[in-house]
This record gives structure tokens, sequence and C-alpha cells, in this order.
């Protein structure tokens, strides 16, 4: 009997799907204290059937959706907490991933295309080419964006002219588009009976085909695409019900939150300032800086991008944002390809072992250059070898190489800001490595702030879901806000010395240049 008044004192959870690049897990908060109450995760299968293509399967996507609420509400039996206590789920997912589904059979009609993937690359080409001046921003005065691989409308028109289920389903007007946010509300919600086809304004911003300023889909931007708007979801605030979950343990609960991870991760991080940001450290890295409700244009190599819209009838706030491709990724790379490491958290000591690179120098472009340069022709590269270099100082090079991405992003983001950051707060699976921590304060030469709870992306939707009309279990009033314990690593070398080190580091970036150029045979994606 003793068990039925620790279930009353939980009071109400929120439950939040994190699907990410590498793995998918399903958390469950506190929505009065922001108290991570327990998780399960499941990593997810890249493929790469050629070189610069990365798939994933949207039913492998789906069905670890599936198996981390479960486990998760197993999980939560043991604690003698009761499900009925979840009161809403949020959704928080790898932006610009494009996927295309049968409305009929509900089945995809590929893989997924990956936010890394390069194949478009000669779509992308091809596109600025035809742009007056040859200009990558010349879509960018209403998408904040450049012409890019990284966005799903290339991927979308790639898989319209190269894949012959997606033209027909598409001619047949059986075709849905979506992102993965799309893909899971529209299967957990019912799929082919019933389920809602939604997504929200933070990863409609990261399609190319979307308007920031008026926050619709844009005819224009669809005609230069020639994408069919039938085809695309019904564009939602971030923080409202959509509808609901239609099976498992937790079917009649309001999926009432959505939010792409990094704008959750900026919300998570309780960054709703006017010139708050933050560095989540993932399979990439994204620096985002709240800009309110007015888009800053970047004229150093920056996005502008939807920060989030927390209701239907409340403003969108904006932010700039920095992305790196490569940043965790580098990680997986010593480890899976080179077998440097065993396991991911080997880094640490490895290069902690030298405590210096001893010049080498590691630039991570597998996937081209991202910000703030935009150069999809640039590849990897590692510079300054000499024979005393091992594998240790490899090692601490990778580690360095995501702290000069950050200093470049945050450099250009000061510039378009006009405000120095005085310190910068993190999060992500990266944060977890201190020596990665210290080396970011000793590079950008300010204090790095990490949150004890590093599940900021998720805590974010979580937020906005409980927050929802109809939902009201998580107050988003500033007075209301959990605050959350954090570490703080100051910087320890002297300036003279990063700006030597972050010098060199710009000089190994410009020898990654203009390596890959887009052989003039056709390789298939060129037929239009």
């Amino acid at each position: 009997m003793t068990a039925a008044p620790e279930r009353m004192k939980t009071g109400p959870l929120v439950g939040a799907i994190d699907q990410g690049t590498s793995s998918t897990r399903f958390l469950v908060f506190n929505a009065k204290t922001a108290e991570l109450i327990s998780q399960h995760h499941v990593e997810i299968k890249q493929h790469f059937p050629k070189e610069g293509w990365v798939e994933q399967d949207p039913e492998e996507i789906l069905q670890s959706v599936y198996e981390c609420m479960e486990r998760t509400c197993e999980k939560l039996g043991q604690l003698d907490i009761d499900v009925s206590n979840i009161k809403a789920v949020g959704v928080t997912n790898q932006r610009e991933t494009t996927l295309v589904w049968d409305k009929e059979t509900g089945a995809p009609l590929y893989n997924a295309i990956v936010w890394l993937d390069l194949r478009t690359q000669s779509t992308v080409e091809r596109l600025i080419d035809k742009t007056p001046g040859k200009s990558k921003n010349h879509l960018k005065h209403k998408t904040g964006l450049p012409i890019s691989t990284y966005f799903s409308a290339v991927k979308l028109r790639w898989l319209m002219d190269n894949v012959e289920e997606v033209a027909e389903a598409v001619l047949t007007h059986r075709a849905m588009f979506g992102t993965v946010d799309s893909w899971l509300i529209w299967c957990l919600t019912g799929g082919r009976s019933g389920g809602v086809h939604v997504t929200d304004v933070t990863n409609a911003s990261r399609t190319m085909l979307f308007n920031i300023h008026t926050l619709n889909w844009d005819p224009e931007l669809c005609r230069y695409f020639d994408v069919p708007m039938e085809i695309l979801a019904e564009v939602k605030s971030s923080s409202e019900i959509y509808g609901s979950l239609s099976s498992g343990s937790l079917a009649g609960v309001p999926i009432s939150g959505c939010l792409g991870d990094q704008s959750a991760a900026l919300v998570g991080q309780m960054c709703f300032q006017d010139g708050q940001a933050k560095n989540t450290y993932g399979t990439g890295c994204f620096l985002l800086r709240n800009t309110g409700v007015e888009p800053v244009m970047s004229d150093h190599g920056l996005l502008t991008t939807v920060a989030y819209k927390l209701g239907k009838d409340t403003p969108a706030y904006y932010a700039l944002e920095g992305s790196v491709a490569i940043a965790g990724a580098v990680v997986r790379w010593l480890k899976d390809n080179m077998g440097i490491i065993r396991s991911s958290a080997e880094i640490e000591k490895l290069a902690g072992d030298v405590g210096s690179s001893y010049g080498c120098y590691f630039v991570p472009a597998f996937s081209g250059l991202y910000a703030p340069y935009w150069e999809p022709s640039a590849r990897g590269i590692i510079c300054g070898l000499t024979q005393f270099t091992n594998r240790s100082h490899l090692a601490f090079a990778a580690l360095e190489a995501v702290c000069f991405q950050t200093r470049e992003i945050l450099d250009a983001m000061n510039q378009d800001y006009g405000v120095p950051l005085s310190q910068l707060q993190v999060d992500g699976g990266m944060t977890t490595n201190r020596l990665l921590m210290q080396l970011q304060a000793d590079i950008l030469c300010v204090p790095v702030v990490k949150p004890s709870m590093s599940e900021t992306t998720a805590l974010g939707v979580a937020m906005a879901a409980g927050a929802a009309k109809g939902v009201g279990v998580w107050s988003l009033a500033p007075g209301d806000l959990a605050t959350v314990p954090t570490e703080r690593y100051q910087p320890q070398i002297n300036t003279e010395e990063s700006e030597f080190r972050y010098a060199r580091w710009k000089k190994a970036v410009q020898k990654a240049m203009n390596w890959e150029i887009t052989e003039p045979i056709s390789n298939g994606d060129d037929d239009q």
C-alpha cells in the first residue's frame, strides 16, 4: 500500500522524443522541477551507400521511437510511477533530414536523406549558376539561408529527379514530404488512419521553401525548386496540441510540442532574452543566439532561423546560427574508421596524455565546410605532421578542431550582432568531456558554462509541450523557471597563445578549400 502515495507525489510529467542523427531517446521530466525522471536510448544506423551519401531507414527511426517510449514506460513502472502522470509529449529532431512517403500505404518511398549528405552538390552548383550574379545568397532575403546541400529543398529535388517511386507518387498526389518531426508525428497520430501532417516553424525554416518573415510556405520558393505545395505539411507553432498518440502505453496523450533540435536546446538552456546564446556539441556543432522578434541577417556566413514560437498567438523569435557539420562525428570517425580509439570516452584520456597537438592541425571538412565558409568543395585535412606525431596528438587535434570551429562562428556572430558574448552556455553529448570544455574556454578566451543536466534539447521540447494551451502543466513565466546548477570553465592560457593557435588553424582551413571539383561526367544526379 505504500506505493500509492508515492505515485501521487510525482505530479504532472512530460515526455520528450529526441530523435537525433546518431540516436533516438525518450525522456520524461517533472513539469514542476524540470528534473529528469527516466529515459531510454537506442543507437540509429547511418548508411553510406556512396561517397558523400548519408541515409537512414525511416522505419528504423520510427521503431526506435516506439521502443524508447515503451522501455521508458517500463522503467517508470519499476520506479512505481504511473504513466498516466504523463500529460503531454514533445518531439525534437535532427533538422533538414528529408523524407517522402506514400500517404495511402504509409510506406517511405526512399531512405531518409540526412542533413550531412552531399549528393546534391551538383544540383546546388546548377541552382547557383542559374541565379543573377551566381550568388549562393540569392534566396537569403526570404529564407535566411544560403543555397546549400544542407537544406531540405535540394534533397527533395534530388528525390523527385532520381527516385522513380517518388516522382510517380508526386504525380498521382500520394506523396507526402516531411522532415523527421513530420514523419514521426504523422505516424504516431495514426499514419494513414487519420495521422496529422504537420511541422513547426523551426523545422520549416530549414527547408528553403519557407518564408521566415510571413511564417508560411512561399509559392515563389516552391516554384524555384519546382516543388508542389500539396506535398508540404501544415506549419504550426512550436507549442500547441497537434494530435494524440494513437497506440502504445501512452495512447491518448497529446503531442503538443515540436522544435528542431537546436531550437529545443536554446529553449532548454532558457535563452529567452535577446542576445543569449548556446552551443550544442552533438554530431555537428550548433551555436544559436536569440535575436528577439526581428530576424537579423548575417554578413558573415551565419544563418537566420526561427528560434521558436511558443503558442499560436505568440510572436516568433529568431536566432542567428552558426552550423558546423562535424563535431562529435570526428570522434566517431577516429573510432569507427581509423580504429584509433575503442570508445568515444577514450579520446579524453588519449588527448590528455599529451596535453597538446604539437603543431598538428585537423580540419574535419568531411561534408565540406559549413559556417562561416559554406564551401562544399572543401575536404578533410590533417597537417603539421612530423615523425614525432602519434595518435594522442591526433586525438588532441580533433578536439581542438571542434573548439576552433566554434571560435570561427562565435567571431562571426560577434561581428553580426555587435555585442560580444561574455560567456558561452554549452550542452550536448560531447560536453561530458572536461578536456574539451577547458580547451573551448582557452580558445574562446571567455568562460564556458555547462548545466549539470546535459539533456537540454529534450528539456526544451518538454517545456514547449507542457506549456501548450490545453495542457498547461509547465509554466514558462520567468519567475517559475527552474534554476539549473552549472559548472564553469575559465580560460587558463594567455590570449597570445590562444591567438597563435587560432591563426595556425585558419591557415590549415585554407589548405582544405577547393579540393573537390564536381566532375563534368554525369553521375546520375545531374539528370533533370
